[in-house]
């Protein structure tokens, strides 16, 4: 019985090497670096200095606040949109192939373009968007140079981007409910927003609650997109958690950003294993 289980535990070893290679040790070596000053040549180990000068950062609360707007309204965006988007496409148009194709293209684009992309149609003076609401009689916004609407343009653009992967998942779940149940519906006569309300959305939780939780860790942790769209600004506008780490490791504070780079991921799991757990017990009701 011994030797069976010895046995099992060797088809272990190449997944807990891997994982080990490529996440504990990483993050290891992380945590120990943000208790140094350091750069490529030596470091000096300070303790929690570093920490304690992060969190005193003035760009700080900002960041953070921005990254929870950020991460909380895409999330709620992509989990309603692309819900009643899978509902289309799962009905029986006769193209719905081609849109599955279609909706899920934008992902495949790399994210530092789509920014570069939407930064020139949102340009206040020559951008598409701008000369679409001129031939409209409205007058043109500044989509990514007012305080008070870039980080929501910038989220708009990230719902784009991302709205196809959500879209596949609840297209998934869809697929795997039983027809049978709909038949029973249909019979019954409930109509096809009674079918929607109480049979397609209870049994596509697992599948929303999926998406919530990569949307929202995707949200938390989000950075090219918002760089190559605003580079953090106007201002402090758009900054977010990790655009105020990356600025901390262009100006050399290499130690400093990487006490950020923990507290970031501190935050996310705080964030993320709870929200994680509240959504299975709620699958196992």
């Amino acid at each position: 019985m011994n030797k069976k289980k010895l046995y099992s535990a060797w088809f272990l070893v190449p997944t807990l090497l891997v994982f080990g290679t490529l996440f504990l040790l990483p993050m290891a070596t992380s945590f120990f670096f943000s208790l140094t000053v350091w750069n490529l040549r030596d470091f000096t180990f300070v303790g929690l200095e570093n920490f304690k000068m992060f969190l005193k950062e003035g760009s700080l609360n900002i960041g953070i606040r921005n990254t929870l707007v950020y991460a909380l309204c895409g999330c709620s965006m992509k989990l309603v949109l692309a819900f009643f988007i899978a509902v289309f496409l799962n009905s029986g148009i006769r193209s719905k192939h081609l849109l599955r194709a279609v909706v899920f293209f934008p992902n495949l684009v790399s994210t530092v373009a789509v920014g570069i992309t939407f930064k020139a149609l949102m340009h206040p003076s020559k951008g598409l968007f701008n000369r679409v609401l001129e031939l409209m009689g409205l007058a043109r916004v500044d989509w990514l140079g007012n305080p008070d609407l870039a980080l929501f343009s910038v989220v708009g653009t990230d719902v784009w981007k991302g709205v196809g992967v959500a879209t596949v998942i609840y297209i998934a779940g869809m697929q795997a409910i039983d027809k049978t149940y709909y038949e029973a519906a249909a019979i019954d006569g409930a109509t096809g927003a009674q079918r929607l309300l109480y049979l397609t959305l209870p049994l596509c939780r697992p599948a929303m609650h999926s998406v919530m939780i990569l949307a929202f860790i995707g949200g938390l942790r989000s950075f090219d997109l918002i760089w190559s769209m605003t580079g953090g600004g106007p201002g402090f506008a758009t900054d977010v958690l990790a655009s105020v780490i990356y600025k901390q490791y262009a100006e050399g504070f290499y130690g400093l950003s990487t006490a950020g780079n923990v507290i970031m991921l501190g935050l996310i799991m705080l964030l993320a294993f709870p929200l994680q757990k509240f959504l299975l017990s709620r699958e196992a009701d």
